[in-house]
C-alpha cells in the first residue's frame, strides 16, 4: 500500500530534465519512501527500506526517451548521486560517532581497539567490492549497449545497500 502511495508521488511529480537535455530522475520520491520507512521503523514496524531503491529512477525511464540506452542510464546515474550523497553523509556520520568513541575510550586508559582503522578499511574495501561487482555486472553483456546500464544499476543498488548497513550503526548508537 505505501508503495503505491509512492508510485502515485511518483507520476505526479515527473522527472525533471536537465539544461543539457539529459534525464534526471525527481528522487523526492525516494526522500518520501525513506521518510516513511523511516516512521514504520518508530512504530516497531519492518521499515522496508529496499522498497525505495529504484522508485525514481524507474518513474524516469517510464518517461519519453527513458527506455533508451542513454535514457535508462541517465536516469539511473542520476538516482546513483542520490544515494551516493546519502552514502557520504552517513558514512560521515558513522565516523565521527567511531572517532569520539575512540578518543572517549583513550581518555579513559581503555585498551580497546580503535574504530576508526577498522571504518576506514571496511569502507575502502567496500568500494573495491562495489566497483569489481558492477565491472563484472557490465562484462556479462558481453560488449552491449546494455552494460552501461546494468551497471549502472549495479552501483545504484550497492550504494543503497550500503547507505542500509551503515545506518544500522547510527540508530545502534543512538539506543535503536
Amino acid at each position: 500500500m505505501i508503495r503505491a502511495a509512492c508510485l502515485m508521488i511518483i507520476f505526479a511529480a515527473a522527472p525533471a530534465f536537465a539544461q543539457d537535455g539529459a534525464m534526471v530522475a525527481d528522487t523526492e520520491v525516494t526522500d518520501i519512501c525513506l521518510e516513511n520507512a523511516g516512521l514504520r521503523q518508530d512504530q516497531g514496524d519492518d521499515p522496508q527500506w529496499q522498497s525505495c531503491v529504484g522508485l525514481a529512477s524507474d518513474a524516469c525511464m517510464d518517461l519519453p526517451g527513458g527506455y533508451t540506452t542513454v535514457g535508462m542510464s541517465e536516469c539511473v546515474n542520476s538516482e546513483y548521486q542520490f544515494w551516493d550523497r546519502r552514502l557520504n553523509q552517513t558514512y560521515q556520520s558513522v565516523l565521527s560517532d567511531a572517532e569520539k568513541m575512540d578518543q572517549e575510550m583513550a581518555d579513559l586508559g581503555s585498551a580497546a581497539e580503535k574504530q576508526v582503522p577498522y571504518l576506514r578499511e571496511m569502507q575502502r574495501n567496500w568500494i573495491a567490492y562495489r566497483d569489481a561487482a558492477c565491472q563484472f555486472e557490465r562484462s556479462r553483456w558481453g560488449g552491449g549497449t546494455g552494460g552501461g546500464p546494468a551497471s549502472a544499476n549495479c552501483m545504484l543498488r550497492l550504494t543503497a545497500d550500503q547507505v542500509f548497513w551503515l545506518q544500522q550503526y547510527t540508530r545502534n548508537d543512538q539506543g535503536g
